[in-house]
């Protein structure tokens, strides 16, 4: 194998102290929430305070932690300045929905149309957590996504956005004063139209200033979270070059799930996916030991649950694993 140029941890993650968003992701299953727990909790040591976000609709951090967490931001137990939440994107919109009702006909009516663009329901829950996201003072913001495909969706949001401004925008010059008379007679609000412009028009503001920031490698980094089989890296190969077309940093890879058979191991099982996952191991160096950090993680024999073991294991992104002791 070649020789490193990157040392295989996530020191340099520790060390950035510009960053500001940090975005754990891959394939579903490759150990992406512990790998976030676990950064989180190592820069819980070096920076004032951090956030853990999952917006993962199959909340893991609760399960990670063994606490509940909701979508308000809660300490972690066991720490001082390590908070979480879950986010579920569905009841963000929901809210705006039961909002618009109270608008009358009219108000709905406008929802409808706004939602009718496709995207515009999604784009207008990841703005509003961004909103809750930013009036919050943390020195740093871990992601847990949800598995690839969803990942970088919101990436395309402000262009959606616009879209459906633009259309709106046609629409209500064309039916926006009937609309506001129509709005009146029948007892609703008059400037409902108005409502929900100036509401997608805040939050494409939202968007837009947060993906300037997720552009700018001093402020954002996305760590890759695979393991070491054949869909897996082909996944984390798109993921690499997804982000790179949308000019997002990413130069840390994390291969979960390692197996370290013993020497005098007669495990057939075992000593044939080991050469296996080396195989793919090799592979990965090739590909990415020039711009990466490849940090290695093995297999555990137990889950890791809970603070304490989530300590433990936080520990192997910054002391590379070694099988032998």
């Amino acid at each position: 194998m070649a020789e490193e140029s990157f040392p295989p941890t996530l020191q340099n993650v520790l060390d950035q102290n510009s960053l500001k968003w940090i975005f754990c992701g891959g394939k579903g299953g490759v150990g992406k929430t512990t790998t976030s727990c676990s950064l989180a909790i190592q820069l819980a040591q070096v920076r004032e305070s951090v956030l853990l976000i999952s917006t993962d609709p199959a909340h893991n951090l609760s399960d990670a932690f063994g606490q509940k967490f909701s979508k308000e931001a809660t300490k972690v137990n066991g720490f001082d300045n390590l908070f979480a939440m879950e986010i579920d994107p569905t009841s963000a919109i929901q809210e705006m929905v039961d909002q618009s009702e109270q608008n009358g006909m009219m108000g709905t009516m406008m929802q409808d149309l706004a939602f009718a663009i496709p995207g515009v329901d999604e784009a207008m829950s990841f703005a509003e957590i961004m909103k809750h996201v930013k009036s919050m003072e943390y020195s740093v913001i871990v992601f847990d996504t949800a598995p690839t495909g969803h990942t970088l969706r919101f990436l395309s949001f402000p262009t959606v956005l616009e879209k459906a401004l633009g259309k709106l925008s046609t629409l209500s010059g064309r039916i926006g004063p009937m609309i506001n008379q129509m709005s009146t007679l029948m007892g609703g609000q008059a400037d409902a139209t108005e409502d929900m412009f100036s509401k997608l028009e805040s939050m494409r503001a939202v968007i837009t200033e947060v993906n300037t920031q997720f552009k700018d490698p001093e402020k954002t980094t996305f760590v890759c979270v695979c393991i070491s089989e054949f869909l897996s890296l082909y996944e984390t190969e798109r993921l690499v070059q997804e982000l790179t077309a949308y000019e997002i940093d990413t130069h840390n890879i994390v291969v979960n799930q390692l197996l370290f058979p013993k020497t005098d191991s007669n495990c057939e099982h075992c000593r044939v996916r080991h050469g296996m996952q080396q195989k793919y191991l090799r592979e990965a160096h090739e590909l990415y030991d020039e711009f990466f950090h490849i940090v290695q993680l093995p297999l555990l024999t137990e889950e890791v649950r809970g603070p304490q073991k989530l300590k433990e294991f936080s520990k192997m992104l910054i002391d590379p694993y070694n099988p032998e002791q």
